[in-house]
C-alpha cells in the first residue's frame, strides 16, 4: 500500500521509463553526430567544391568540444533549476530545448549556425543526465538503486548501437526518404538539398523527435516527494537567479580555449587558455552551489556539511574526469581505427588497387568495419553498465571503482596492442573494452546521488559528472593533433598510453567517502 509520503508503483514506472527515453535519445543523437559530422561540413564548408581533410578534422575537433563544454554547462545549469523549481519541470525544460535545437541543426546554412545549434542542444543533454537521476534515485527505494543505475548507462549505449545499426543501412534509407518525399510533392531542389550528402539533414531533423517526450513527462510523471519535502522544510528558497553569471563564466572560458584552438594561436597562447578555461569551469560552475551553501543557515537545509559538499563536487569531478577523458580520447575512436585496420587488410588484399583510391573503392567495406566495431563496443558498454553497478552494490564503491580502472586498462591495452586484423578477435576484444571502459556509466549513476543531499543533489552531481566533459572537451581538440604529430597516425600506442589515466583513478577514489548501504542524505 503506497503512503501519502511515497509515490505510486505507477509513478516510479512513468519516471523510470521518461528518463530511460530520454538517456537513449541522447545517445542516439551523441552517436548520430560523428555519423553525419563529415557529410555535414563536407556540405556547408564546401558548397559544391572538395574540402581538405585537415580543415574538416579541425571543425570536428571544434564541433565535439563545443558539444562537451554545452553538456558540461548543461548539467549545472539544468542541474541548478531542478533543485529550484523540481526535478520535472527542470527535465521537461531540458528536453525540449535539446530536441528542439538538435532539430535545427537540419536547416543550417553554415558550420557556424550548426555548431550554435548544437551548442545549445547539448546544454539540454547534459541537463538531462543529472536530472534524471535524481528523480529516478529520488523516487525508487533504495535497495533499487543498483540495477536502476545499470539502466541508466545501458540505455544511452542502446542509443549508440541504433546509430550503428542505421549507418549499416544508410543509403538505403535515404533513398526510400527521397522517394517517399517525391510522391507526397515535394520540389525536386529541396529533396535535393535535403537528402545529399548521406541525407545528413533528414537525420538531423529528426533529433527534433524527442520534443514529444516533454509531454509524456509534464503529464505522467510525478514530482520527487524527497525534493517537495525539502522544500517545505525551510522558509526561504536560497537559489538566486544572480548566482548564475557562474555559469556564465564557467562556459565562457572553456569557450576561449575552443576559440584558441580554432584560431590556430601559438601553442603557448593555447595552453594558457587551456589552463585559463578549465579554472574558470572550476570556479563558476561551483559558485552557484557555494552562494546557496552560505545562504543557507538553517540548521534543517542541509544534511551534510558546507566544506564537505564542495569538497565532493570536486572529488566527484575528478572521478568522472578520469573516466571522460579515457572514454572520449580512446575507446571512442576504436571505430575510426577499424577503417584504418581494415583498409590495410585491403591493401594486402588487393595489391592491384593504388593505395590512394583504397578508401573509395572499399568505401563500404570500410563503412561496415566501423558500424561493425560501434555494434561491438555498444553491446559490451550495455552489459558493462549494468554488471558494474551490480558489483557496485555488492562490493563496496571504492574497491568496484579501483576494479573497473584495472580493468579499463588491461582490456584496453589487448584490444589496442593485441589486434594487427580486423578479425572476429578485434570484434571481441572491442566487445570487451568497450563493455569495461563503459561499466563507469552504471557506477557513476549509483554513486553520484549518494554524494549530496536533496537540496543539491541535481546541481551537485551535474557538476561532478559534467566538469569531465570539459576535460574530454580539451582533450578533442588536441588528442587527434598529438596522434598525428607525435605518433605519426598510430591510434594504438597514442590511445595505450591515455590509459594510464585510470592510474589516477586507482589514488583519486580513495578521497571519497564510502556511501554502501547508507540511504541518500536528505
Amino acid at each position: 500500500m503506497t503512503t501519502a509520503n511515497e509515490p505510486s508503483k505507477r509513478g516510479q514506472w512513468m519516471a523510470l521509463a521518461a528518463a530511460i527515453l530520454g538517456w537513449l535519445f541522447d545517445g542516439f543523437e551523441m552517436g548520430l553526430f560523428p555519423l553525419v559530422m563529415k557529410p555535414a561540413l563536407t556540405d556547408l564548408l564546401g558548397n559544391g567544391a572538395p574540402v581538405a581533410d585537415n580543415v574538416i578534422a579541425k571543425w570536428e575537433g571544434i564541433m565535439h568540444a563545443a558539444f562537451l563544454i554545452g553538456a558540461a554547462t548543461g548539467g549545472v545549469l539544468f542541474g541548478w533549476l531542478g533543485d529550484r523549481l523540481g526535478r520535472v519541470r527542470a527535465m521537461s525544460l531540458s528536453v525540449l530545448t535539446f530536441a528542439i535545437f538538435s532539430g535545427l541543426c537540419g536547416v543550417g546554412t553554415s558550420a557556424g549556425m550548426v555548431l550554435f545549434f548544437r551548442f545549445i542542444a547539448s546544454l539540454g543533454m547534459g541537463g538531462e543526465w543529472s536530472l534524471g537521476v535524481s528523480l529516478v534515485m529520488e523516487l525508487w527505494p533504495g535497495r533499487s538503486r543498483a540495477w536502476l543505475a545499470g539502466l541508466i548507462g545501458a540505455a544511452s549505449n542502446v542509443g549508440f548501437i541504433l546509430v550503428a545499426l542505421v549507418s549499416m543501412g544508410l543509403t538505403v534509407v535515404v533513398s526510400s526518404l527521397a522517394g517517399m518525399m517525391a510522391t507526397v510533392g515535394m520540389g525536386p531542389e529541396l529533396i535535393e538539398l535535403l537528402t545529399r550528402h548521406s541525407g545528413w539533414r533528414l537525420l538531423m531533423l529528426a533529433g527534433a523527435l524527442p520534443a514529444l517526450l516533454t509531454f509524456f513527462i509534464r503529464i505522467f510523471v510525478p514530482e520527487s516527494k524527497k525534493w517537495q519535502d525539502s522544500q517545505a522544510q525551510v522558509t526561504a528558497n536560497h537559489w538566486a537567479a544572480k548566482d548564475l553569471w557562474g555559469v556564465a563564466i564557467g562556459c565562457l572560458g572553456p569557450l576561449l580555449m575552443v576559440l584558441a584552438n580554432a584560431m590556430d594561436m601559438p601553442l603557448g597562447v593555447q595552453l594558457a587558455a587551456l589552463a585559463l578555461g578549465l579554472f574558470a569551469a572550476v570556479v563558476g560552475y561551483s559558485h552557484p552551489v557555494k552562494k546557496f551553501l552560505s545562504r543557507s543557515t538553517d540548521g534543517q537545509a542541509i544534511s551534510v556539511p558546507p566544506k564537505e559538499i564542495v569538497r565532493r563536487m570536486y572529488v566527484g569531478a575528478i572521478l568522472s574526469g578520469i573516466v571522460l577523458l579515457a572514454t572520449w580520447g580512446a575507446i571512442q575512436r576504436a571505430p575510426s581505427w577499424a577503417g584504418h585496420v581494415r583498409e590495410a587488410d585491403l591493401a594486402l588484399e588487393h595489391p592491384e588497387v593504388a593505395p590512394e583510391n583504397l578508401a573509395k573503392v572499399y568505401s563500404r567495406e570500410l563503412a561496415f568495419a566501423r558500424s561493425q566495431t560501434q555494434i561491438a563496443t555498444g553491446i559490451g558498454a550495455v552489459i558493462g553498465t549494468i554488471l558494474a553497478a551490480v558489483v557496485g552494490d555488492k562490493l563496496n564503491r571504492r574497491t568496484a571503482y579501483s576494479l573497473l580502472c584495472i580493468g579499463s586498462i588491461a582490456s584496453m591495452l589487448w584490444f589496442f596492442l593485441g589486434n594487427s586484423t580486423f578479425n572476429t578477435m578485434y570484434l571481441v576484444s572491442a566487445l570487451v573494452a568497450g563493455g569495461v571502459s563503459a561499466s563507469f556509466y552504471g557506477w557513476l549513476p549509483l554513486y553520484l546521488p549518494e554524494l549530496f543531499p536533496t537540496k543539491v543533489r541535481a546541481v551537485g552531481q551535474g557538476f561532478a559528472f559534467n566538469f569531465g566533459r570539459i576535460m574530454s572537451g580539451a582533450g578533442s581538440l588536441y588528442i587527434g593533433d598529438l596522434i598525428n604529430i607525435y605518433f605519426d597516425g598510430k591510434y594504438p600506442v597514442a590511445c595505450s598510453m591515455l590509459t594510464m589515466i585510470y592510474l589516477f583513478g586507482l589514488v583519486a577514489i580513495w578521497f571519497a567517502p564510502e556511501t554502501k548501504g547508507q540511504p541518500l542524505p536528505d
